[in-house]
């Protein structure tokens, strides 16, 4: 486990500790210089999708990524990742989340994703939100706000402030919210053991984007396995809809983000990133960024047609961002061609009958 202090993500603001060796980049909006980190895989081809991470109140970009490792996570995933600065307000970064501060952050957001579109680093329709603490109280303000430009997002530790919550989403949004029960910073009712009440509690959030989102109310439950000895139990709730909605309740989990998956049961960046791909446990898939010998996939990104080897003979299904199955087609060992007709641009999980899958990205 990666742990933060409590007071680190609302109160403290820490020097990082190490160099890094991403280089701060500048951008202006509002006659403001405002700072991000951008990570890209080194084998990029074309435009990718791109994942924002947003940091928790008192934070910095430079210590995030001594932490986390963001380069580590763009070559695992085959992403972009950008990991935006929030301003500084009464001496503590934080973003215009509900919480405090004027800063028009969703425009800054929003140009710094027009600009990395624009210059052809990523593809517009892939666009994904996660954040911790503060920055995933922002990360549900982008959802509600901005839903039409982004594809889903996880806010971690994080809830809706009062100041959002009775406001009409922008569009149906796929969203899957983690928190952990004994979170005494940001917690599960809506209280803060330091701050007092700061949004509105877990089950209330539940039941905004369940709603509006058009879900069935009633989730399907699964329990992620418990590899370790943690104390921690991860329980899944996934409410379909027009837009997913999943819950990833963390039972003994406080304010941390788990990252060490040698000491807990996850890592909230591959659990996140499974879910912006569409899967999870109601899909059956393993890992897409895993190995798997006997099945190739290209070329990736595709545009109208791709091809597979296959060690065996099996049956390949694609499905869409969702998880819904749009392509079903039997094959015989070797080389065979997937034509593409009516596939939107966006991204894919290709997977075979035993649930060896891989990340398909089109440009079409």
């Amino acid at each position: 486990m990666k742990r933060f202090t409590k007071i680190l993500f609302f109160v403290a603001l820490l020097m990082a500790v190490m160099p890094s060796r991403a280089q701060i980049r500048n951008f202006t909006w509002q006659n403001t210089q405002r700072q991000y980190l951008l990570f890209e895989p080194s084998d990029r081809d074309g435009a990718l999708p791109v994942m924002y991470f947003l940091h928790g109140l008192g934070d910095n970009i430079t210590r995030c990524n001594n932490e986390m490792h963001f380069d580590r996570l763009a070559e695992r995933y085959g992403w972009v990742i950008v990991v935006p600065q929030a301003l500084s307000v009464q001496g503590y970064t934080m973003w215009n989340a509900g919480l405090g501060g004027s800063a028009d952050d969703a425009g800054f957001l929003l140009a710094l994703l027009d600009t990395l579109v624009a210059d052809g680093r990523v593809n517009d329709d892939s666009v994904f939100f996660t954040g911790f603490s503060m920055g995933g109280f922002m990360t549900h303000r982008m959802a509600i706000e901005h839903g039409d430009r982004i594809t889903a997002c996880v806010p971690v530790s994080g809830l809706i402030a009062f100041a959002f919550a009775d406001n009409v989403p922008m569009a149906p949004v796929r969203m899957m919210h983690i928190h952990g029960t004994a979170d005494d910073v940001v917690g599960w009712s809506g209280g803060s053991a330091y701050f007092g009440t700061i949004g509105i509690s877990v089950d209330s959030l539940v039941n905004y984007w369940t709603d509006w989102n058009v879900c069935d109310p009633t989730p399907t439950i699964d329990t992620l396995p418990n590899r370790v000895n943690d104390g921690l139990r991860f329980i899944r709730h996934t409410y379909s809809g027009d837009a997913e909605f999943q819950l990833l309740k963390v039972i003994g989990g406080t304010h941390d983000w788990y990252q060490d998956t040698n000491t807990h049961d996850v890592d909230y960046f591959d659990e996140i990133h499974r879910f912006f791909l569409g899967g999870g446990s109601s899909l059956g898939f393993n890992d897409p960024t895993e190995s798997t010998p006997g099945f190739e996939v290209w070329p990736n990104p595709a545009a109208g047609h791709l091809y597979v080897r296959l060690s065996e003979p099996t049956t390949l299904t694609l499905y869409d961002s969702k998880g819904l199955s749009i392509i079903q087609k039997s094959f015989d060992s070797g080389i065979s061609r997937i034509d593409l007709p009516h596939t939107p641009k966006g991204i894919y999980v290709i997977a075979d009958r035993n649930g060896n899958s891989r990340k398909i990205i089109t440009h079409q």
